[in-house]
């Protein structure tokens, strides 16, 4: 699965996600996920046909209410009930980074391993 979504990440201008079960919010968070943290760019958008992301869209604006999902990292999943509305929001999405994560480097020649101390002390 991970290789899919590798390949689907490099291959992709964008990501729309149709009402699906888990394997599809699987991928769909993975991808925002991975948007977060700096990994891709690019937009990522769910139709929301007949409503049916409306539960997911509530429950992530509820994470950013508490504080758990930041306002600039909620921008990064789009949402339209037509697919010409979709397109046109995922052609006008403009990436932006997170400061904070943007330092951070996720390819495997920049990996650097720290050791941590992991001693129990009581």
């Amino acid at each position: 699965m991970q290789e899919r979504l590798v390949m689907m990440m490099e291959l992709s201008d964008a990501f729309i996600a149709l009402p699906g079960g888990f394997g599809t919010l699987e991928e769909l968070f993975q991808m925002i996920s991975w948007a977060q943290l700096n990994i891709h760019n690019k937009p990522i958008g769910v139709l929301n046909i007949n409503g049916f992301f409306n539960g997911l869209l509530s429950f992530v604006d509820h994470a950013v209410k508490q504080e758990f999902i930041t306002p600039r990292a909620r921008k990064i999943l789009i949402s339209a009930t037509t697919a010409d509305e979709l397109v046109d929001k995922l052609q006008a999405f403009r990436f932006e980074p997170d400061p904070a994560l943007s330092k951070l480097k996720w390819s495997p020649s920049s990996s650097q391993k720290e050791k941590l101390d992991l001693t129990l002390r009581l």
